[in-house]
């Protein structure tokens, strides 16, 4: 009878709305009785719900004068809170005539500070999985998270202080602790119910950067509910089992880090690392192996969870030490990798050991044997003395684990150790700030040696044989160090091998420390580049695509190809002093005459005395002009690059894995559609361009999105405006139809070839141009400020 009376009471108000007056404050009133009658929101049925939902949609639609104030808002604070919530984000996005943003807001705060958003969740968790609810609950889950986003948009930046992101997302970590004590209390009383959307909720809030707001709630709560509660252990760790893989990294290290230790960590996570591949790669491999910026507090609560469980300690624990002495044992990896991450992998090995077992140590101590000498081998070698160090500390510690009966390895250099004589694991950083000491060493007498000059080349020839085939290292720095004056100072014999000193550059590796190799190796490449353009181009745009090839040499590629470009885009002076040099009329006197001086002395009194002088100039400075040395390559740049991103191979997948590669390539691509202004092919090139931003324009990574942002402001600074007119106006109509009309750059077609000009113009369009080039202006041609 009450959901009979609550149907009717829905339809009478709908015919209400439209009557408005005092028959829709009634017909409002009687849907509120209607629904208290029914038992509330939570009470009411599917069939219920689907009419609430069309109710409020029509209540949201209706005149100022259809919704009496203060009560058409309690319709969306007490009805169902799924609907509500959805109705009023809507409404926000695309407002009414009748019913402003700022209205939607405040109904929006009256919402959370009563408590509904914990009534949403917890429905959501009530809620039995069907057909089409995953699409229903990714949309709700991205409304929830971007809630401040939303409201910041609209309001622009003007929002009530409850939707700021330091307020916002503590409040919904104490939403969810709400929802999670509900579920704590109905598996106790029997009844089941689903944790995979506050799941999904607290991944996606870590993924979006915000751990430290939401799990400085979450985690101090969980600390002490799991205390002594098994139901609440288990709760915590379904919350964090449940969390997608997309967004588990994010959810770990938050958890390591707010943590305070490792006896904690491993009661809130419990054998996540057993349970999940996606835990275990980012715990085990991530976190020790490709992150060295961790504090030793978070390795030392990481490898301390790893060893707190029998299970955890064979499957993870073991196998992150091997994996780390196999780093640490590297020869390569100590020449390439830096200090500090080599600081951080011997950071993690000591703390490995402190929680070895005998038994362990016992079946893997030839292991630890031959990583120690292969290590210690490859540290002493280094000409670093930090690395050296390193090496004695690691290698004195093993030692000492594995030869317990026996002498143990010692060095020289003394070394204080605090670590191995049962010192608890928390004591590791002291043994990485060691002091040592040479004072029993004999020092050399070097008061008369002299500092030994090694001559670099002098000829491209000379240089490439020292750089494929010479073994005397000082030569080989010393060519390194030359190489881009040399190039620069002789480009006709630079053009004679320019593909083979390309060739070399690009596989050229580090033999010895040189500081700022990187930054030389580049800066040689792009001499060779601006040289040569055109063989030098072709061959790196074809090795961009090539097999055999990392990562990063694909992105050093398309550096060099960026930084060229520049280079050639700009005059060969950027600025030169205006100077006038042309003679002064006068009067010419005879030499010798007794009043020249007299008069160049009366003449410039007079002047001097009826000239009024506000300001003293300064010298006037003009931009320097030459030809666009770009102009006539820019096409040899651009087109090879934008052919074959599609085109996957065995080791190198733009559209797939490889995604970070592909966003440089968006990038690089519009540094260079925006470097081609006012040239013969910047038309071709951007017509092309809106065809490969066409093709990526779902791309789910926001750092390709954004290069393909960065493509169309660039395409609209560089095109001129007659063959944006002539040949792309239906590229660009459908482009604004996918950027959605936000910044109104286009209407019907009467308007078109009016607002497509603005559109060149547009500030927009500056805003983000000056985005690319934060360290430049669109005035100036530098368009590599952002790379």
């Amino acid at each position: 009878m009450a959901a009979a009376g609550l149907e009717r009471a829905l339809r009478e108000a709908a015919l209400g709305l439209e009557r408005a007056g005092e028959e829709a404050a009634a017909a409002l009133g009687a849907v509120r009785a209607a629904l208290a009658a029914a038992g509330g929101a939570a009470a009411l049925g599917k069939r219920e719900r689907e009419l609430f939902d069309a109710f409020l949609r029509s209540l949201a639609g209706a005149p100022r004068a259809a919704r009496p104030e203060g009560v058409w808002q309690r319709c969306f604070l007490e009805g169902p809170p799924v609907p509500a919530f959805c109705v009023l984000l809507e409404t926000l996005g695309c407002p009414r005539p009748s019913l402003y943003p700022r209205e939607v807001v405040e109904v929006l705060e009256q919402f959370l500070q009563e408590g509904r958003m914990s009534a949403l969740l917890w429905e959501v968790c009530q809620q039995p999985v069907q057909v089409g609810s995953q699409e229903l609950q990714e949309a709700l889950l991205n409304r929830i998270v971007c809630l401040p986003n939303h409201v910041s948009n609209k309001l622009e930046g003007k929002n009530p202080p409850v939707f700021f992101p330091q307020n916002y997302f503590p409040f919904l970590g104490g939403t969810i602790i709400q929802v999670l004590q509900k579920i704590s209390d109905s598996l106790r009383g029997g009844l089941d119910c689903s944790i995979c959307f506050v799941s999904h909720v607290l991944g996606k809030v870590c993924i979006h950067g915000r751990q430290k707001e939401i799990l400085g709630i979450l985690v101090p709560s969980l600390m002490e509910l799991t205390k002594s509660d098994c139901i609440w252990q288990r709760i915590c760790w379904r919350l964090v089992e449940y969390v997608p893989d997309r967004w588990m990294e994010a959810v770990v290290l938050g958890f390591v880090q707010q943590t305070p230790g490792a006896d904690v960590l491993s009661r809130l996570l419990g054998n996540l690392v057993v349970k999940s591949m996606k835990a275990q790669f980012v715990v085990t491999q991530k976190m020790l192996l490709l992150q060295y910026g961790h504090t030793t507090a978070v390795l030392q609560n990481l490898l301390g969870y790893l060893a707190l469980d029998s299970l955890r300690r064979a499957l993870s624990l073991l196998q992150a030490l091997q994996e780390l002495l196999e780093t640490w044992s590297s020869s390569s990896a100590v020449r390439h990798s830096p200090p500090e991450q080599q600081q951080y992998i011997s950071k993690a090995i000591l703390i490995c050991l402190s929680h070895l077992k005998e038994t362990e140590i016992e079946s893997c101590r030839q292991e630890l044997l031959t990583s120690m000498m292969e290590g210690v081998k490859c540290h002493l070698d280094s000409s670093l003395p930090q690395i050296r160090h390193l090496g004695m500390i690691v290698a004195e510690s093993i030692s000492a684990k594995i030869n317990t009966d026996g002498p143990v390895l010692k060095f020289q250099v003394k070394v204080t150790m605090k670590f191995m004589s049962g010192v608890s694991p928390c004591d590791t950083n002291s043994c990485l700030h060691f002091s040592y000491s040479d004072d029993d060493l004999i020092p050399y007498d070097m008061s008369e040696d002299k500092e030994v000059k090694i001559k670099a080349p002098v000829y491209i020839r000379d240089c490439i044989e020292v750089l494929t085939g010479c073994e005397d290292m000082d030569k080989w720095e010393a060519t390194v160090k030359a190489l881009e004056s040399l190039v620069r100072k002789n480009p006709e014999a630079t053009r004679e091998v320019s593909v083979e000193l390309a060739k070399i550059l690009l596989h050229l590796e580090e033999k010895t420390y040189i500081e700022g190799f990187v930054e030389l190796r580049q800066r040689a490449q792009v001499a060779v580049l601006t040289t040569d353009p055109i063989p030098v181009a072709k061959y790196l745009t074809s090795q961009f695509y090539s097999l055999n090839y990392s990562l990063h040499q694909r992105m050093d590629i398309l550096d060099v190809l960026v930084l060229s470009a520049q280079e050639l885009s700009y005059p060969k002076s950027h600025w030169k002093t205006k100077h006038s040099g042309a003679p002064k009329p006068c009067i010419q006197l005879p030499h010798g005459s007794d009043s020249s001086k007299d008069w160049r002395r009366i003449v410039d009194e007079r002047i001097k005395n009826k000239t009024r002088r506000f300001a003293t100039g300064h010298s006037q400075v003009e931009l320097a002009s030459g030809p666009n040395e770009f102009n006539s390559v820019a096409g040899h740049f651009f087109f090879p690059l934008i052919q074959h991103f599609d085109r996957p191979l065995t080791t190198f997948d733009l559209l797939g894995e490889d995604h970070f590669v592909l966003g440089r390539l968006v990038h690089a691509l519009a540094v260079l559609m925006y470097l081609a202004v006012n040239t013969v092919a910047v038309a071709a090139m951007g017509k092309a361009l809106l065809e490969f931003v066409w093709a990526l324009r779902f791309h789910t990574d926001s750092y390709v999105r954004q290069g393909l942002l960065c493509c169309i402001s660039s395409l609209l600074f560089s095109v001129p405006a007659e063959c944006l007119l002539e040949d792309m106006t239906e590229e660009l109509l459908e482009t604004q139809s996918w950027l959605g009309g936000k910044r109104r750059w286009c209407t019907p077609v009467g308007a078109r070839p009016h607002l497509l000009l603005l559109m060149e113009r547009t500030a927009y369009e500056r805003q983000q141009i000056t985005v690319l080039c934060p360290e430049h202006p669109p005035s100036t041609p530098a368009a590599c400020g952002f790379w």
